[in-house]
């Protein structure tokens, strides 16, 4: 594929994913969000190290969005710890942000970023298991703008991929299929609810 419509791809993902959170951190600022900290620490240092993997596997362009997106999560973490939102951490956060930390030394002993890789993206993936079990009781209160942003973002970032590979794939491909379950469960319980009143 021709490179200018590679970095196309990258560029949209890139203003997508803007486009997504900046609503989110004014939120944030607002103090009608308060985020919690430990799952945007977690999903933060996934992301950032999902991106270093994929420009070591040369993912090029095409991983520009995932390591924008890893700054800006790292940042909402930030924000939570500041604003004073959801500090409250559990075994189970400890246990996923040890994991994420630990697929660093796995990279590192397998000399293979795919293990991170897979690792990483099964430990997002579980951190979606509490949202989408929110989303099915309480759709209105999830927004299905902000993740299906994210489903279009990761489908423009795997377009823009300069090498297709486990890699550079797995996590982008991961999320997007996740968001995309999101939005169409959102939607769907958002019609029952409705219909139910």
């Amino acid at each position: 594929m021709d490179p200018r419509i590679k970095l196309l791809f990258s560029g949209l993902a890139i203003i997508i994913t803007f486009t997504a959170f900046i609503p989110y951190i004014r939120g944030i600022l607002a103090g009608r969000i308060r985020p919690h900290l430990f799952s945007w620490l977690i999903w933060g240092t996934t992301t950032l190290i999902v991106f270093f993997a994929q420009l070591e596997a040369n993912g090029g362009i095409g991983a520009w969005p995932i390591g924008i997106s890893g700054t800006i999560t790292v940042y909402i973490a930030f924000l939570s710890y500041i604003k004073r939102g959801d500090i409250s951490v559990t075994r189970l956060d400890r246990l996923f942000f040890s994991a994420a930390l630990l697929s660093i030394p796995c990279w590192y002993f397998t000399s293979n970023p795919m293990w991170a890789v897979i690792l990483l993206t099964v430990i997002d993936l579980l951190g979606f298991g509490p949202t989408i079990r929110k989303a099915y009781d309480h759709p209105f209160e999830e927004s299905i703008l902000f993740i299906f942003l994210f489903f279009i973002r990761n489908t423009f970032a795997l377009l823009a991929l300069e090498s297709y590979s486990l890699t550079t794939v797995l996590f982008p491909l991961s999320i997007s299929c996740v968001c995309l379950f999101l939005t169409l469960l959102i939607s769907y319980r958002r019609r029952v609810v409705l219909a139910d009143r």
